[in-house]
Formats: structure tokens, C-alpha cells, sequence
């Protein structure tokens, strides 16, 4: 069965070919012949491709010129999270346990670790020094490779070569692909989704049992992101199936026929899926978010008037270097507001958008055959990044699987930008072939002057709300000239359009619209302060200030020298963003970080916080009242490394008696004092209930030097030797850590009696542990660490990280079962 609809549609002129909404129809008929439509020319190929390649080098070089990096996120949590993956491959080590972030980290259940991303992957391996400019790099070439698919998916349409590479420039670096591009585990997903709907495009035409692996392949590498991007694109690529199914002649046979190839697709991408989505929503279970509260996700949607940003990019101040932004946020927003100005940024080019209030609302050609799923998939995004700006957001929340797992509706726009980009090349398209919309030619009276009104309502309103929001804030001023410079540029774009006269004019026009929109898209969104900051700010990854340096070569001197304990932790806390997660690439066993997920135990008793760049985020519950409590010490907590003297904390912070080893220009370091060995040996057990004792902010009291708590649940896997009352006098134990990598602690233990061997590492599912080769129980001990039973004697013990064996992945199943059934 054809995808090609040859009839035309109520609305449209039938002198373009029909097909599927959002992605493109087959140019050939049934015995392969061509249908009419043009066909590019292999120049016309490589010169598109060309343009392409040129418009990514350009955009990328004004970071490299500016001497400037994509900052936040990017450099804060993504940057270390590869240079650690990068650092452990190079010492042949697969990293899926992190032991510098937050006492311990799963990195292999973790979707922000990179450990799945196979491009990035990829680049740890080829280039494990790479510079911050060189992954900025990096990711703009997966910008580039999902342009290349849109613009594909142009070509495979019949759209003309300039439509094509306009589609992709607004794809690249337009809207969200722009302001979000700190958030590189969402870019990377958003870089799959081209090539997934192209070849599920080809897939649903052409029913290759060769291709139907390839998609699955392609939806597997997009949805491995398991962010919120990933999900709402895997959403749209089930609209998708779902809209081609009913808009075929005979849905049932429709699927039947296809249903043997999807199942392929299918089977291989969850091949490629189950490893990873098992041990992250085991994860999520154990996390400090298994899930989101609707007023948290609420307070992420998109106020309505920041869709003006489309049409006006610095309305509310967006691109201003001084930051001074005035939009819907959390500081101009009656009601909670947890967006910012990159959130809500939606620019794609004035002439696009030009094109699609005139051609495509007022001209009626976004209602052709052609656009009916665009439509629907923008429409669709809209209502989902409003957010509880609609009546329905709260029914998406309830009722669909996996919409309360994530906590920003405007994550939407990233399928907006796309609705936007496929839009704006297939109207570009049709004013070469047809020039100009006569509406009132080709529409009923009625709905011409209706979508006239719509054309000129809209951006009225937005206009409206902006300067009323604007004023409030006292930037009228500042929003008319930036609305002023848009109308200048429409305007010039609209005359531009009206003097093409002929194909071959409309060609050149629309090549002049390419190129200036190009030109825009640089000019605002390339190295934009939504997107740029200086290199220095991050200079922990690059070259150290004289004060970070001497700073930091006074810890590790004085760790060397002292030796008062087997790895030592440090708490960093204050110091500037690119700081909160420099431990992995300093191998600094830190207490702290920056990640949204957290192990939720650890949490709970000690009080990190999501991030170490603020100090009031750090909390101290009753199991952790201060740097020298029992906890601290356990956690083997030695060091602090603040942005301030510590007599300058936050006026609720502890503020223990402490050794300065440094002080210099927001660089301290204090020494805590000894604290307890990272391994001991017990010979008593005190069971305890540890939920109860985290709940109560209490930590039971023990000796610690023979004795350790072992949660109520688990003291049953030990043995009578074990948890017998210790009666005999003092125990001839020695435990020493023979070997400690991100995987794998080794020790040589021995002692002249049974008990339970405590390594003051975090607990968490996967951890297995053998006593000269024989397997044990792994019991959580003291809180938050693991303990397992070792007879007398003389032993070699083995903790080893594996999350991937099949006893783990089972009981991650069959927890996800049960979370299920509750």
C-alpha cells in the first residue's frame, strides 16, 4: 500500500505532492516510476550538504572566537560526567559505580552518567583529553547529523534544496536546540529523532524486514536519554503510527500488514532498551525522586506569553549579557514559576516565522494534507508545554504512563522547534512552486477571512501581552525596540517575497530568506549569553587559577602526607558551579555534587542537596548534625573545601573546631580530624530498624569499635556465629584495603573470631561481595554502607559492582513489578 494520497485535499491546490504529515512521502509509484515530483541533482545534494556543514562550523566558531563555552549544566554536570567515563575507560574500567559524587553514585542506572550514550562513548574513547571546546564541538555535531535527517527528509519529500536546508538550519539552532543546549543529554536525544522518523517513515512505506532493525536501532539510541525529550519524542513517533494507521483506507489491514516489521523494530529496540531502563527505574525506586508531584511539574509549564519570544527574540531580555532578563520566571511570576529565559526561549528566525503567519495561517496552507500531523504534533506540544496554562495538562499527568516521572511540560518546545522548522521548509517549498497564497481563491469566504483574522490576532496578542508584562517590570522601552527591529526585518522579508516574480525569482528569494535566516539564527542564538559564557568561568577544567591551584595542591599534599586514614572524603561546598562535580575529574571522594537524582538513604540522613553550589541547600539532619558528628565520621568525612572562612557559613551551618590547611581568594580548606576507618571489623550486631532511625533523624547508639548496626530485615542472611552476644574479650582483628577502584574494593581481612566485615561505602542494590572466592550476603550496615559475614581466620574478601548480572536485573523487574501492582 501507498503512502501517497494523490487526491487533493479541500484546501489545497493540487499541484503538490500528497502525502503523510510530518515526514515525507515516497517519489516513486508502484513499478518505481518517479511521481513528477523534482528530484535533486547530486550537485544539488552536495551543495545543500555543504551549506549545512558550513552553517554548523560558523555557528560553532563563535564559541571558539569568543573564546567561550556552552556553561551550566553542560560544563557543571555533563563535562565531568565524561571526563570521569572517559578517564575510567582509559584505565580499562567501565565505569558503572562513581565513587567522587555524593559518597557513592550508580553511574550505570544514572541517564545523565553518558555510560549509554554511544556517541559520547565513542568520543571518550577516540578523544579522552578532550578540551570543554572540543565536547562543544562534539555536540554540535550531533546538531549537524540531525540536520542532515531534516534535511533529508526534504529531499525524500520533493522538496526543493533551499526549503530542505531551511527546515535544518531552525532545527539546529533554533528555539529550544539553542537555549537548552546546556542540557547535553536532551540535545543528544533531540539530534536521534530525525533519523528515528525518517527511517520509520520508509519503514511504514516500504515494509523492509532490512529497515525494521534500523528503526528500532535509531528510537533505541533517542529513547536512551530517558529524559523528558526523549519521551515526548517517542510519544510523536507513536502519534505518528497511530495518525498513518486511521488515515489509511483500511486501519486494520494497515497494521496487519505492517505489524511483522514492527515487531522487528520493536524486539531490537528493547534490546537495546531493558538493561538500562531496568536499572534506572530501580534506581528512581531508591532515589529522592521515584517520582514528581503535579504542583512540582506545574510550576515548569510555559506561560503563554512567552510564545511572543517566537516572533521577537529579546522581548523580555532574553539575549542581554548582563542578564538582565525580564520574562515569566521565578522572580516576575505571581505563582510558582521554576522556568528562565533559555526555558522559555522559542526564537527560529523572523522570515520563518514570517512564513508561517502569512503563507501558512492567513494562506491556509498549514491545513494542507501534507501538514495535517505537523499540525497536530504542534498543537499537541503547545497544550503540553502550557502546562497548567490548559484544562488538560492534569489528565496528561494522571493518566499517561510516565508524564509524572518528569518535572518541566515545557520540555515540549523541542518538538515545537521541529513543528517550526518542517513547517517553514514545506511553505518555503510551496512558495517556489506556487509563489504567493490566494486564500480567497482555494478557501470558503468564510474561513479565509477567519484565518486572515487568526494571522493578525495572534501576534497582536502577544504583542499585547508582552508590553503589558514588560511595563509591569518598567521595560516597555527596551520590548518596543526589540519589536520594532522584528517588524523592520518582516517587513523586509515581506517585500522580498512579493517581488518574486516567476520560479526562477522565487527560487533567489527564497535563497536570500535561507541565507538571512542563517544569518539571524547566528547572529542570535550562536554563542548567545543563552548559551555562552566565558571559558575561565570553568577553569577547574582548564587552567587553574593561582589560587585554585595552590589550593588544591595544599589538599592533596596534606591528604599524602598526614595518612590518617585509607581515602579520605571531602565536602566541596560554595565554590562556583564547574566545582560541584570537578571531583570526578580531580579523583576527590567528595560527599557532595550536583545531580537531580540522589540515592534517596543518603539523602535523607546527611542532608547533600541537589547541588554544592549554594550553601543553603545543604542541610543537616538529626543523623548528621554537624561536620564531627558519628555519621560525619563514619562517612569518613576529613575534609571541607569552601568558597569562604568558615566562620562565614550560613548562620544555621555547624561550625566544628577545624584545621586551616589553605586560605586564599574564595579558596579555604580545613581539616576535620581523624574519623573512622573506611573498613572495620565487628564482632557484635545490633539490629536496628533503618527506615524508623532516618525517619526519627536518629542514629542509634553502638560501639564502634566492636559493634554495627545491621537493619532488621537482613540480619536473618547471617549466621548464628554472627549475631550471637559477644561475650569473649577484645578481638584480634586487622582489615586492610588492598585494592579500591571505581568497581571493586579488595581486602585482606583476618580475625580470630566470626563477624561482619563493614565497608563505610554507600549500599545499593548490585553491590555483591565473596569471601575468598565464595559468594555472601551483602547486608546494609551502620545506615547507609554494606557489611557482609566473614568467619575466622585469615580471608580475602571482594566487594564488586554488578549491576548487569542476573540476579540484580531480576530483582530490578521484580521491584518495578511491585511498584507497579502498589
Amino acid at each position: 500500500m501507498s503512502l501517497i494520497d494523490r487526491s487533493a485535499g479541500p484546501f489545497v491546490k493540487d499541484t503538490i505532492p500528497r502525502g503523510p504529515a510530518i515526514g515525507p512521502t515516497s517519489l516513486r509509484g508502484p513499478a518505481g516510476q518517479r511521481l513528477g515530483i523534482a528530484v535533486w541533482t547530486s550537485s544539488e545534494t552536495v551543495a545543500a550538504v555543504l551549506c549545512l556543514a558550513s552553517f554548523a562550523v560558523v555557528a560553532q566558531a563563535f564559541w571558539w572566537f569568543s573564546d567561550s563555552v556552552v556553561p551550566w549544566d553542560s560544563k557543571n554536570h555533563f563535562y565531568p560526567m565524561f571526563r570521569f567515563l572517559a578517564d575510567s575507560l582509559q584505565h580499562g574500567e567501565i565505569p558503572l559505580w562513581n565513587p567522587y559524587h555524593f559518597g557513592g553514585h550508580p553511574s550505570a542506572a544514572d541517564p545523565q552518567s553518558l555510560l549509554f550514550t554511544p556517541s559520547l562513548f565513542l568520543f571518550a574513547v577516540i578523544a579522552p583529553h578532550a578540551s570543554m571546546a572540543a565536547f562543544d564541538g562534539w555536540i554540535m555535531l550531533h546538531l549537524l547529523v540531525g540536520g542532515l535527517g531534516m534535511m533529508g527528509l526534504g529531499r525524500r519529500r520533493g522538496w526543493a534544496p533551499a526549503a530542505a536546508v531551511l527546515t535544518a538550519i531552525i532545527y539546529m539552532l533554533g528555539g529550544s536546540a539553542a537555549s537548552r543546549l546546556q542540557h547535553t543529554g536532551m540535545i543528544v536525544s533531540y539530534a536521534y529523532f530525525p533519523l528515528a522518523l525518517w527511517t520509520f517513515d520508509v519503514l511504514m512505506e516500504r515494509r523492509s524486514f532490512g529497515r525494521a532493525p534500523l528503526f528500532g536501532m535509531l528510537a533505541a539510541l533517542m529513547a536512551l536519554g530517558r529524559d523528558q525529550v526523549a519521551f515526548l519524542f517517542c510519544a510523536v513517533l507513536l502519534g505518528r503510527l497511530i495518525f498513518l494507521t486511521f488515515r489509511s483506507q483500511a486501519p486494520l489491514g494497515f497494521s496487519r500488514e505492517r505489524a511483522v516489521v514492527l515487531t522487528v523494530a520493536g524486539l531490537t529496540g528493547a534490546a537495546i532498551l531493558i538493561v538500562p531502563s531496568l536499572l534506572t527505574m530501580q534506581f528512581l525506586g531508591a532515589s529522592n525522586r521515584p517520582g514528581i508531584a503535579y504542583g512540582v511539574a506545574a510550576a515548569g509549564s510555559l506561560a503563554p506569553v512567552n510564545f511572543l519570544t517566537a516572533l521577537v527574540p529579546n522581548v523580555f531580555g532574553s539575549l542581554d549579557h548582563a542578564y538582565d532578563y525580564w520574562g515569566p520566571g521565578y522572580e516576575t511570576m505571581s505563582e510558582a514559576d521554576w522556568t528562565d529565559r533559555s526555558v522559555n526561549y522559542l526564537f527560529f528566525g523572523t522570515l520563518p516565522a514570517l512564513l508561517i503567519l502569512w503563507h501558512g495561517i492567513a494562506g491556509g496552507r498549514l491545513l494542507a494534507r501534507d501538514m495535517r500531523f505537523t499540525l497536530l504534533a504542534i498543537s499537541a506540544a503547545v497544550l503540553y508545554a502550557l502546562g497548567r496554562y490548559t484544562p488538560v495538562f492534569g489528565a496528561f499527568f494522571d493518566l499517561i504512563p510516565g508524564v509524572s516521572l518528569y518535572r518541566r511540560p515545557a520540555d515540549a518546545t523541542f518538538i515545537l522547534n521541529v513543528g517550526f522548522a518542517l513547517a517553514s521548509g514545506y511553505l518555503l517549498h510551496r512558495y517556489i512552486e506556487s509563489g504567493l497564497p490566494r486564500p480567497s481563491l482555494r478557501l470558503p469566504g468564510p474561513i479565509a477571512r477567519m484565518l486572515i483574522g487568526l494571522a493578525v490576532a495572534l501576534p497582536a496578542l502577544l504583542i499585547g501581552l508582552g508590553l503589558a508584562f514588560s511595563e509591569r517590570g518598567g521595560h516597555v522601552f527596551a520590548s518596543l525596540q526589540a519589536i520594532g527591529c522584528a517588524v523592520l526585518i518582516a517587513s523586509a522579508g515581506a517585500v522580498l517575497l512579493f517581488l518574486g516574480d516567476g520560479r526562477r525569482h522565487r527560487a533567489l528569494a527564497a535563497a536570500v530568506l535561507v541565507a538571512a535566516t542563517a544569518g539571524e539564527l547566528v547572529w542570535r542564538n550562536a554563542a548567545s549569553s543563552l548559551n555562552a559564557e566565558p571559558a575561565s568561568r570553568y577553569s577547574v577544567y582548564g587552567q587553574m587559577t593561582p589560587t585554585e591551584s595552590a589550593g588544591l595542591a595544599a589538599l592533596r599534599e596534606d591528604i599524602a602526607k598526614a595518612a590518617r586514614s585509607e581515602h579520605p572524603r571531602v565536602e566541596i561546598l560554595g565554590l562556583n558551579g564547574a566545582w560541584q562535580n570537578a571531583s570526578m575529574a580531580l579523583k576527590l571522594e567528595n560527599t557532595l555534587g550536583y545531580n537531580p537524582l540522589r540515592i534517596s538513604d543518603y539523602e535523607r540522613a546527611v542532608g547533600p542537596g541537589e547541588n554544592a553550589g549554594d550553601p543553603n541547600l545543604r542541610h543537616f539532619p538529626g543523623t548528621f548534625r554537624g561536620y564531627r558528628c558519628r555519621l560525619a565520621s563514619l562517612l569518613g568525612l576529613e575534609y571541607l573545601v569552601l568558597d569562604r572562612p568558615m566562620v562565614r557559613l550560613p548562620r544555621q551551618f555547624p561550625k566544628p573546631q577545624a584545621t586551616q590547611v589553605y586560605a586564599g581568594d574564595h579558596f579555604y580548606v580545613y581539616r576535620l580530624g581523624r574519623v573512622a576507618p573506611r573498613a572495620y571489623f565487628a564482632t557484635h550486631v545490633k539490629p536496628i530498624d533503618t527506615e524508623a532511625a532516618i525517619e526519627s533523624h536518629e542514629l542509634p547508639d553502638f560501639d564502634r569499635a566492636r559493634e554495627a548496626l545491621v537493619d532488621q530485615d537482613t540480619v536473618a542472611q547471617l549466621g548464628p556465629g554472627v549475631t550471637a552476644a559477644d561475650s569473649a574479650g577484645p578481638a584480634n582483628t586487622n582489615v586492610t584495603i588492598a585494592t579500591y577502584s571505581n568497581n571493586t574494593v579488595r581486602l585482606d581481612v583476618s580475625a580470630d573470631r566470626d563477624g561482619l566485615l563493614v565497608l563505610h561505602d554507600l549500599y545499593y542494590p548490585g553491590w555483591e561481595a565473596t569471601v575468598d572466592g565464595v559468594r555472601v550476603p551483602v547486608v546494609k550496615a551502620n545506615i547507609l554502607f554494606r557489611g557482609i559475614e566473614v568467619p575466622a581466620g585469615s580471608h580475602i574478601v571482594e566487594f564488586t559492582f554488578r549491576p548487569f548480572s542476573p540476579r540484580n536485573l531480576v530483582v530490578a523487574a521484580s521491584g518495578l513489578l511491585h511498584r507497579g501492582e502498589d
